[in-house]
């Protein structure tokens, strides 16, 4: 059976692959910015996960899975080795993939995710996601009103238009595949790390107002990943990379070089 491979853009063309990976809901072009920066000196690649962005849609979503489609992203592209950083969803990703095939890992960098369950708390935007009706939907404006009766924060909704797009059949309709993320969600963010230990060097970083690590993660930080800071993004939550970039990249260039 032919192997579906996550859609990719690829910025650079250094000796080193360092491989990004978004959170939920998220898509690569979230990322073009930073990659240009990173490109300066490593092959980048932004990568959607499935079910996201223009990856394929599958019905099975599991971390494990995501992690077995960076392994076969990399194997379709002959990368032997890479740098990975994963956001989130994206960070949860990334750990369990250093647990799988920790030999094909150089660096490690995890924005914003401690390794360890979380409790379910996308529901407010599962919920307003849900509510759009794409069939009575005539603009973007259309489904940022709709989205505005749950979601307060502008920026948490921008961030949602982005995945909003013009389908084959002439209506408006979301990139992700919103029924499998709604139903796979518990298992995305409820479920342990996988067993093992990560012995290279990983960088876990924090955003200063964020609460996904909190100091007594500290202890399974270092039990899980002994060769690993800690570093908090200034006057940034837990989307650091977007609120503070210039932070996010130098901190992260200084760990990788």
């Amino acid at each position: 059976m032919e192997q579906d491979i996550i859609h990719s853009k690829i910025i650079g063309s250094g000796t080193e692959h360092l491989i990004i990976l978004h959170g939920l809901f998220g898509q690569l072009d979230n990322w073009n910015t930073h990659a240009r920066q990173f490109g300066e000196i490593y092959t980048t690649h932004i990568v959607d996960l499935r079910n996201h962005g223009r990856s394929f849609h599958s019905d099975f979503s599991t971390i494990r899975v995501m992690a077995e489609d960076v392994l076969n992203y990399m194997n379709f592209h002959q990368i032997d080795k890479a740098h990975l950083i994963g956001h989130s969803l994206g960070g949860r990703i990334v750990m369990d993939f250093a647990m799988l095939y920790p030999d094909k890992l150089n660096h490690l960098v995890v924005a914003d995710m401690a390794p360890k369950a979380y409790e379910p708390h996308h529901n407010a935007i599962f919920k307003a996601l849900s509510s759009v009706d794409f069939s009575q939907v005539t603009s973007r404006k259309d489904v940022e009103e709709i989205l505005a009766q749950y979601i307060p924060e502008i920026g948490v909704r921008q961030f949602l238009l982005k995945n909003v797009y013009h389908a084959e059949d002439g209506q408006y309709a979301f990139r992700f595949n919103l029924p499998v993320l709604h139903q796979s969600y518990s298992d995305l963010v409820g479920q342990n790390l996988l067993d093992g230990i990560f012995n290279g060097p990983t960088l876990f970083l924090k955003g200063e107002k964020s609460n996904y690590i909190m100091p007594e993660d500290e202890f399974i930080i270092k039990k899980r990943f002994p060769n690993s800071a800690i570093k908090t993004i200034a006057n940034a939550g837990h989307w650091l990379h977007a609120e503070n970039p210039k932070d996010f990249i130098s901190t992260i260039l200084t760990f990788l070089i």
